[in-house]
């Protein structure tokens, strides 16, 4: 089977669309930076709120956010909504570290950050490595403040300590998921102390906490009502001598994220409505307001329905049902280095397109959705019909682990689903690798699933 590479003259569009989703990687290291970044995209390209719309017709395009966290996109086709929508759904969020609401503490004059991390991490990739602080605090005046400490390069980063090797002979012995616990991921931040002569206790928390005020006006009170992310410092970066792959934090999801927007971005009027979800919370099961599993997505089809003069509570099944959807999430790239874990004939390989996981799950194909084959022999046309190079994957071999999408979320409402993503490696750590042939050629099947599917 020949590679995306073979299939291409030149490089050029593959190698210029790439730099345009390095910078989305750039700006996007959190869920609320990724919406943020997705709205000025969208209005750049004529998206407006739902809100501005008295009424929707053919061609009229929306974008809806909820809580900062997710965002829904429409491009209204021709046909009624009862006809059924063509979805792409990715999450923005990705494994990271959390502060605790009372995070900071002094320790032998040293400042650290308490924390607990988010997803599913191998906990010792997260030591001595340059790290940055994302995220929001939100003041008891309503106000909100935004943080980004650790990107630009006159930033200072902050980090995780780990034991010199002279002195690890105990530690060496432990298990990998036992040699950094969860409770000692503590983030350095400080060590000059506070030249006040009123403070007499723990002054180089209290030079940190005057550093705080004065950049950003907050009080360590605040830390309460505060959502800060601690992410890998840095930008992404071209990996390889030949400048084939992407290097970077957050792959996964935001690759399928990039690719999915893009592809809603880029499409003429289409014969059936044409959606993107972007949502939150699905490294952590999609619970919450902001996950999948939250009514934001149901609420907003039934608001985009009356404004388009078709809603009922039996449109709203009617289009749900006839919907069909692709789960925009990754697959697990081959490794070479680990080849153990994988069965040749049904894994992922760099440079051979997006990947179609029929099911994901683990063990018995539990908590799975198991896409129908009617709906995967239309994919198979479609993704053929304009010249898109695909593959089939599943997630490693029966029994080797497994994990979970939002596509059986979407399926519970009867909408026609299959995972269909892009490989990475390193999945889950700081620096996730995917293939730039696979993240164009994904954008490509993305716009001609919208487009295309019947």
């Amino acid at each position: 089977m020949k590679t995306v590479w073979e299939k291409y003259e030149s490089y050029e569009d593959i190698m210029s669309f790439n730099d345009l989703y390095k910078n989305f990687l750039d700006k996007a290291k959190t869920e609320r930076e990724a919406v943020e970044t997705a709205c000025e995209l969208a209005i750049e390209h004529g998206f407006k709120s739902l809100d501005s719309y008295e009424t929707l017709k053919t061609g009229d395009k929306v974008y809806v956010t909820n809580r900062g966290k997710n965002i829904c996109l429409f491009v209204m086709g021709r046909q009624p909504l009862t006809d059924g929508m063509n979805i792409l759904g990715a999450h923005i969020d990705s494994p990271r570290i959390d502060l605790k609401q009372h995070p900071i503490y002094e320790d032998n004059g040293l400042v650290l950050f308490d924390t607990h991390y988010y997803g599913g991490i191998k906990k010792y990739q997260w030591v001595a490595t340059p790290l940055a602080l994302h995220g929001v605090v939100c003041k008891k005046d309503g106000s909100t403040v935004k943080v980004s400490i650790g990107e630009k390069e006159s930033d200072p980063v902050v980090g995780i300590s780990d034991l010199l090797i002279h002195l690890a002979a105990d530690q060496m012995s432990k298990t990998a998921a036992k040699v950094i616990e969860g409770e000692d991921l503590n983030v350095l931040v400080g060590s000059i102390p506070s030249k006040d002569k009123d403070t007499e206790k723990d002054k180089v928390k209290k030079n940190i906490l005057d550093l705080l005020k004065e950049k950003y006006d907050i009080e360590e009170d605040d830390f309460i009502s505060a959502e800060l992310e601690i992410v890998p410092a840095g930008h992404a970066r071209d990996l390889g001598l030949d400048r084939s792959m992407v290097m970077g934090y957050g792959h996964d999801d935001r690759v399928c994220a990039f690719t999915s927007l893009k592809a809603i971005l880029d499409i003429e009027v289409p014969d059936r409505t044409a959606c993107c979800i972007l949502v939150d919370k699905e490294e952590v099961g999609s619970q919450g307001n902001s996950g999948m599993q939250s009514r934001f997505f149901e609420n907003v089809i039934a608001k985009i329905m009356a404004k388009a003069n078709e809603f009922s509570p039996i449109a709203l099944m009617d289009c749900l049902s006839n919907s069909k959807m692709l789960s925009s999430d990754v697959s697990a790239a081959f490794d070479p280095n680990y080849p153990s874990v994988n069965e040749p004939k049904n894994t992922a390989y760099f440079g051979k397109g997006l990947c179609l996981n029929k099911y994901t799950g683990s063990r018995g194909k539990g908590g799975c959705n198991d896409a129908n084959p009617e709906f995967i022999a239309q994919i198979r046309k479609v993704m053929d019909d304009n010249d898109v190079m695909f593959q089939t994957s599943e997630l490693g071999r029966v029994d080797q682990g497994g994990g979970g999408t939002i596509a059986y979320i979407l399926a519970n409402l009867n909408v026609e689903v299959i995972d269909a993503g892009i490989a990475v490696q390193n999945m889950h750590s700081q620096y996730e690798v995917v293939s730039k042939a696979d993240v164009y050629e994904g954008y490509r099947g993305y716009k001609a699933f919208l487009k295309d599917i019947k």
